[in-house]
């Protein structure tokens, strides 16, 4: 049986190779290792044109919302904060657009840290820009510390991990207000939203943490199993 072909979103950076030192499309390469683990076969697509969304989900059988700089404020009607990395219009654009794109085509999805920002943006939801200001403390800083969540047991993320998972998630934004047929299945103790999922769709799961990091595929191969089927 051949591999489902799962696209990973990419970054546009500066690189070097060599003497050279030029923009490349670039993926952390534990995406394509947690993909290739779970019995796919990984593609990173870089974010050029929105416009091609549609010709990518179509030769896709899943993708993957990878992590990276948070959303530009603006997208959900918020102001930014100054302390948050500056945004990336164009990834920006791009991800929205194949977010929309393959929830509509009904490709399964796994939404991992920023990814699952995008696809709550992409719903129609919004963020929490600054979220320490919020909770009052900074446990989900960029270190993260490792703690425990709280999963329901109903859902995809409960019948693929349990009803509870510790996890380490350095985040500065989480989600306010949930987009449209978006659930909230898991939880902080401080009740800050660690992982949503689509209503309806066969599989649209987002999750505040890197599951490629941590060393438990588990979460991967539900995804995989979903694109595969």
């Amino acid at each position: 049986m051949s591999r489902p072909l799962i696209g990973i979103t990419g970054y546009l950076e500066a690189a070097r190779w060599g003497v050279w030192v030029r923009e490349a499309v670039l993926s952390p390469p534990a995406y394509a290792k947690a993909v290739d683990r779970a019995g796919g076969a990984a593609v990173v697509l870089p974010p050029l044109r929105a416009g091609a969304v549609d010709d990518y989900v179509r030769g896709l059988s899943g993708l993957v919302l990878a992590g990276g700089v948070e959303l530009d404020a603006t997208l959900y009607g918020a102001t930014g904060d100054e302390r948050v990395e500056e945004p990336q219009p164009h990834r920006d654009r791009f991800e929205l657009a194949l977010a929309r794109a393959a929830v509509q085509a009904g490709v399964p999805l796994l939404a991992v840290a920023r990814g699952m920002h995008v696809l709550n943006v992409a719903q129609g939801g919004t963020l929490i820009p600054w979220l320490p200001g919020e909770v009052g403390h900074d446990r989900h800083g960029e270190t993260g510390t490792p703690h425990e969540i709280q999963v329901s047991v109903s859902s995809k993320l409960g019948k693929a991990l349990g009803d509870r998972v510790e996890v380490t998630s350095p985040h500065r934004q989480a989600v306010k207000r949930l987009g449209t047929g978006l659930l909230a299945v898991a939880w902080a103790d401080d009740q800050i939203v660690e992982g949503v999922e689509l209503q309806g769709h066969r599989f649209a799961v987002g999750v505040q943490w890197h599951p490629e990091r941590d060393g438990d595929n588990r979460l991967f191969e539900a995804f995989v199993d979903a694109a595969r089927a």
